[in-house]
């Protein structure tokens, strides 16, 4: 992980200073479409020719078409994993999804959905459980990681999640973030549940957010598993959420050592935090805050978070994502 300051000439004044809420975010105002980007229901996608793919560092050709098979995962780099069990693999129709289709052969997921490698075997189990059973929840139910979720998590048998659960958490975590300290970030557009850099707009406040995109869409695109990511956060974010994560606050959270270990790599069936995709982060305190994501583990996270404001919620995303 690569940390950046990059303090842009922008004529904000002391607006890096002040940009952060004093409360917690109203709850009446939806959730940010920076957090919960949703592909405009508008958008047409053009009818795009069969074509060989490619990818850097990898010899494999695949077909377009093959890259939009929800049944099988798309395997660039099988020298970066062990073999996958055939759930990862492949799935099962009609709605057992590729486990590695979304979180990728090697467990490192994207921004949209979670980084499965390292996690342990029971902390996976126990997330389908609250899936299947509707506590597991987040602001935009719609949107079509969590749906998938949840359909998979209707259908699919323990021994298959079991064999997913033991596969993701004998896997290393890899580590694809830059995050960039910023005052102003390119515009960004929609693309597949992430947000994407549009190069060709003039540049504006990153204001009260965390944007992180691909470093290359197409690499993005083609779901290779070492495509890389930069998270431009608010000036200060960094410095800021370490305070919080480390020390805590009083009447205002605890540090994240308590539970999740010394290192933030987890502790038993506590997951690690460190290392993570900050905007995924971003949403499950958001989520926790709203009271939509409970179930089993979720209680001591409920007091955590409560009181922190938006702006502070962004500080610890940012600095988690700094940590390898």
């Amino acid at each position: 992980m690569v940390f950046i300051a990059c303090l842009l000439a922008f004529p904000f004044g002391s607006w890096g200073q002040t940009h952060r809420l004093a409360n917690p975010p109203s709850q009446t105002r939806g959730p940010p479409d920076w957090l919960f980007p949703v592909n405009p229901p508008d958008r047409e996608e053009p009818a795009a020719e069969d074509r060989d793919i490619r990818v850097p560092d990898s010899g494999i050709t695949f077909r377009s078409s093959e890259l939009d098979d929800l049944f099988s995962a798309p395997d660039w780099h099988p020298s970066d994993h062990p073999a996958m069990p055939d759930v990862v693999a492949h799935g099962r129709q009609p709605g057992v999804y590729a486990c590695g289709y979304c979180h990728l052969p090697d467990g490192s997921g994207r921004p949209e959905n979670a980084s499965l490698a390292g996690l342990p075997a029971a902390y996976i189990v126990q997330q389908v459980a609250n899936f299947k059973n509707g506590v597991r929840r987040t602001a935009l139910p719609s949107r079509i990681p969590p749906k998938l979720m949840a359909e998979l998590a209707a259908v699919a048998t323990d021994a298959e999640i079991n064999a997913a659960a033991e596969y993701f958490s004998q896997l290393q975590p890899q580590f694809h973030i830059k995050v960039i300290e910023t005052t102003t970030v390119p515009p960004s557009y929609v693309a597949g549940w992430i947000l994407a850099l549009d190069e060709k707009g003039r540049r504006q406040p990153i204001g009260e957010r965390i944007v992180e995109v691909p470093t290359d869409i197409d690499q993005f695109e083609h779901r290779d598993a070492r495509a890389g990511f930069l998270a431009y956060v608010p000036v200060g974010a960094v410095k800021a959420g370490k305070l919080l994560v480390v020390r805590g606050g009083p009447d205002k959270t605890v540090a994240c050592n308590f539970c999740h270990g010394t290192d933030l790599k987890g502790s038993g069936a506590i997951p690690g935090i460190a290392g993570r995709s900050p905007s995924y982060i971003m949403r499950q305190l958001y989520d926790i805050q709203s009271g939509l994501r409970a179930g089993a583990g979720i209680a001591p996270m409920v007091e955590v978070v409560k009181r922190l404001s938006m702006a502070e919620m962004i500080d610890v995303s940012a600095y988690l994502a700094t940590l390898r």
